[in-house]
């Protein structure tokens, strides 16, 4: 008993990880996702990462991704645009034979729902998806915002994170 007063105490008094590292958490995790975006004749494999939208799409570039980038919200039904993705990317990517797809909705509510619901359906294509990013985001930048959109206001310093992970991404 005294050992878990002691342990909780502990880390109470500890409080959450600094923002350096949580940064570097971030930074790691959208490296690795940028370096597997990035067009096959930069580098990379081509993956393309499933967005809410326009904004995101914003965030994103303004944190180096160049490959392709797909929107949820284009006026289709999740059965549609999961069997568009499906056509597309197929089930595995052809360059690393890795995940086919990395979602990457907000860390809100309905960016939940839309995460399962669509994550649902590509698995019923038997479409590999690449879900840790979005978790790995959600734990680290919690407090600065729960949107991709609002990565962007934090891309210099995700971007310098970011260069240990994925040094050959930056362009500007």
């Amino acid at each position: 008993m005294a050992s878990d007063d002691w342990a909780s105490k502990r880390a109470k008094a500890a409080g959450p990880p600094d923002r350096e590292v949580r940064f570097q958490v971030a930074g790691r995790a959208l490296g690795e996702a940028r370096q597997r975006n990035r067009p096959v004749d930069d580098g990379g494999a081509a993956c393309p990462v499933l967005i809410e939208g326009k904004k995101d799409e914003v965030a994103l570039r303004r944190l180096g991704f160049t490959g392709p980038v797909e929107r949820v919200n284009r006026g289709w039904d999740r059965e549609r645009l999961a069997a568009h993705l499906y056509e597309t990317y197929g089930t595995r990517n052809q360059v690393d034979n890795g995940d086919a797809i990395i979602l990457l909705m907000d860390w809100d509510r309905t960016g939940g729902r839309l995460q399962h619901d669509i994550g649902n359906s590509l698995e019923g294509f038997d479409v590999r998806i690449d879900t840790r990013t979005r978790m790995e985001l959600a734990r680290a930048m919690k407090p600065e915002g729960r949107t991709v959109e609002s990565l962007g206001a934090h891309a210099p310093a995700l971007r310098e994170a970011m260069r240990e992970h994925d040094p050959e991404g930056e362009e500007e």
